[in-house]
């Protein structure tokens, strides 16, 4: 019975239904199909337009090309456009009457489908555009964000991270990236200031987070800022430097060491005195100098201490010195930090620094 149907449907779909379905199906792109079934839409209204010019407005080419413009990539939508280009230049010979309106109408929609192309052509020297363009732009930031992740550590130990870029957009020049070694001993944070911020910035630090997270994960601590350096050099970039501020933490005992590269200096809390005090070390700026040297501070996390890892916009302001930001910054860690580190970080980058800056925090804490 079922075959017989199935034979029976066969017979009755005329062949050339049979045919475009699977040339619908197996000979195109998803894009190409896209692509046909908005011309077909935008042939449909210009057949409403000659058939019901007066009821139909020819504006609505417009539809297809602003649906185009998002879904269709920069090979496919050129040759779009220029197709209702001749499409709206028939429906304007389909009109009635050829009125002021009518004419400035027309005008509009040129000017949207020359942008649209000029859009199309500017993302050919990418390779896709509209919704893939961007979810590719996406995936790049949430892996940056990734980088930045704090492993997971052993009982006792409490480290948070937060960023926040100038404007409030999702890219900054400012990241985190944080490994552990693979015996589970030590824990490595690097917090990096890219040159720039913003979306600016946003290219390179994604380039960077992975060359970083890379290098800490597979050098020993005091190998990384110079590596780190040569990276940059070699890149030869207009604007390629970078300030970095680099951890090295034992989780047994607490030893910890910090290595700064042209950056703001860490600050260290002792539960004891209940005072912080800044671990000035020198190093240049990642990306200038060959060769270069970046000294160590070292110390001991006990219980209850702290450690302060950040970039300059949390304590630098037009006409400020920067040394008045980190005493501001320490005050008001004192005040907002103290009995909980809950949040710690989130609440400080909320608290301090410049809205016109990246800003990137990052508070250790042995508990």
């Amino acid at each position: 019975m079922t075959a017989t149907a199935d034979a029976a449907r066969s017979v009755a779909t005329p062949s050339w239904r049979r045919a475009w379905r699977t040339f619908m199906r197996r000979g195109l792109t998803t894009e190409t199909r896209t692509a046909l079934w908005l011309a077909l839409a935008a042939i449909a209204i210009l057949v409403a337009i000659a058939v019901w010019p007066v009821e139909t407005p020819f504006v609505a080419l417009m539809m297809p090309l602003l649906v185009a413009s998002i879904l269709l990539g920069p090979r496919t939508l050129p040759w779009f456009v220029i197709m209702l280009m001749v499409m709206l230049t028939v429906a304007v010979t389909l009109q009635v009457e050829i009125t002021a309106r009518v004419v400035i109408a027309t005008i509009v929609q040129f000017a949207m489908g020359s942008f649209v192309l000029a859009t199309s052509f500017r993302r050919s020297r990418l390779g896709v555009g509209g919704m893939r363009g961007e979810s590719m732009f996406i995936d790049l930031r949430d892996r940056i964000l990734t980088q930045g992740g704090i492993p997971d550590l052993p009982e006792g130990w409490l480290v948070q991270s937060a960023l926040t870029s100038a404007g409030g957009t999702p890219f900054a020049g400012d990241f985190v990236v944080a490994s552990r070694r693979p015996d589970g001993s030590a824990l490595d944070v690097v917090v990096v200031d890219v040159s720039g911020k913003g979306e600016d910035a946003g290219t390179r630090a994604l380039l960077l987070s992975g060359c970083f997270g890379g290098l800490l994960s597979a050098l020993p601590p005091e190998q990384f800022l110079p590596a780190a350096n040569d990276y940059l050099l070699r890149q030869d970039w207009a604007e390629g430097f970078a300030t970095a501020i680099h951890l090295s933490l034992d989780l047994s005992s607490g030893d910890f060491q910090v290595r700064t590269a042209g950056h703001p200096p860490a600050a260290h809390r002792l539960a004891g005195s209940g005072r912080w005090s800044v671990l000035r070390t020198e190093g240049p700026v990642l990306g200038l100098i060959e060769d270069a040297d970046f000294q160590s501070a070292t110390g001991r996390l006990g219980r209850g201490d702290a450690l302060l890892l950040y970039t300059d916009g949390m304590v630098e302001e037009p006409r400020r010195d920067i040394d008045l930001g980190i005493d501001r910054m320490l005050g008001q860690a004192e005040t907002l930090l103290r009995g909980s580190f809950d949040g710690a970080a989130a609440r400080l980058t909320d608290a301090l620094g410049s809205r016109d800056d990246d800003r990137a925090m990052l508070v250790v804490h042995r508990t």
